[in-house]
């Protein structure tokens, strides 16, 4: 069963076609213009492809009704379109890469796969925030969680490495990239995260800012006089890696930090201080740690972070092998000899967890919500 998988960014709209053993037969990169992807174009960067026989969408936002992949038809297409208001710079990307693709494709069925799916099992005492009940009675507020597709494959796929049974095993796997986020995974399913009720909370990341006082927020609103969108945008778009060095690239900051920088020094010192606090957090929710999993553009290609999380982790029986963590690429094992925690490097593919969830859906035949 073929899958293309549609994967909306931020600044571009990834499509990767997969073939029956998840090899990438064909895969494009089409920019996002202002005002959404281009069906032309889209024709285009499909032309000669292989006509698929499912569709799957990265969707960043599936709110409390969507717990798992399901198959889209209209009813689904509005409820996605009522949870804009919950994911207002991803959601829109998401429909407009749904709709072009459905056009160009009217015949094939389409799947929408969730990044906060994986998260919805979190048990109450991690997802509830504590504010007023008139406020939990009027909007959905909880923590979703986000990087749900990343965070389920890896787990599958640690478990698939050390050739041990997911069910008995203590995870933790750590998404780092220009949006950062961990995961305690329990047997299997989510128990809890560092992203929330949005992607902006938890880690340092690249542009974000990560977890700030909302006493500043409002601080800030006050004696500076800034709109609830300018303070916004500048958790967003000007914090992060971004506010403390200069530079949203961790390999610039890492440049900058040897060379002896005192601004990217300490950008990586808070990077690895968030990084290091939020994995003993999560240690602290599966009761343990048995394999702690780095993934994402920073955890596939920073030896340095990596061998810096590990030092500050060693209280959990965390020990990396230095010669194997510089010489790491995908999937492999990182591990110091004798050392209580597995410790794996596994490369990031979301559209491998997007293609599986597609074909079980059609082949199931579910046209409901789970």
């Amino acid at each position: 069963m073929r899958v293309l998988v549609v994967n909306a960014g931020s600044s571009s709209l990834k499509l990767r076609l997969l073939g029956a053993a998840d090899t990438v037969e064909h895969s494009a990169d089409l920019p996002a213009g202002a005002a959404g992807f281009s069906t032309s174009g889209l024709a285009q960067a499909l032309h000669g492809w292989p006509e698929p026989d499912v569709v799957g969408h990265r969707i960043v936002h599936g709110g409390i009704a969507f717990t798992g992949p399901v198959r889209i038809d209209q009813a689904v297409r509005q409820q996605l379109r009522d949870l804009t208001a919950l994911a207002p710079l991803h959601q829109p990307k998401s429909l407009a890469a749904l709709d072009a693709v459905s056009a160009h494709l009217p015949r094939v069925p389409a799947v929408a796969c969730f990044d906060t799916a994986f998260h919805t099992t979190i048990p109450p005492a991690a997802a509830t925030y504590a504010v007023p009940r008139e406020w939990q009675r009027r909007y959905p507020i909880r923590r979703y969680g986000f990087h749900g597709l990343s965070h389920a494959y890896c787990s599958q796929r640690a478990a698939e490495l050390l050739g041990r049974p997911l069910a008995g095993l203590r995870i933790i796997t750590c998404h780092l990239g220009a949006g950062a986020s961990l995961a305690a995974v329990l047997g299997g399913r989510s128990v809890d995260t560092t992203m929330g009720f949005t992607p902006l909370e938890g880690l340092v990341m690249a542009t974000r800012s990560g977890s700030v006082d909302p006493g500043l927020v409002l601080w800030l609103e006050e004696h500076e006089h800034l709109s609830p969108h300018e303070v916004a945008t500048a958790l967003e778009q000007r914090s992060g890696l971004t506010a403390l060095a200069g530079t949203a690239d961790m390999r610039e900051v890492e440049a900058a930090a040897a060379r002896g920088d005192p601004d990217a020094r300490l950008a990586l010192d808070v990077y690895i201080h968030r990084l290091a606090s939020g994995i003993g957090g999560m240690s602290a929710a599966t009761g343990g740690v048995d394999v702690l999993v780095f993934t994402g553009g920073v955890g596939e290609n920073s030896p340095t972070v990596r061998q810096r999380a590990a030092q500050r982790l060693a209280f959990l029986g965390v020990a990396i092998d230095t010669a194997r963590n510089d010489a790491a690429r995908h999937d492999r094992d990182i591990t110091a000899s004798a050392a209580a925690v597995q410790t794996l490097v596994i490369g990031a593919r979301e559209d491998l967890q997007i293609a599986h969830e597609a074909r079980q859906v059609l082949d199931a035949g579910n046209v409901t919500l789970t």
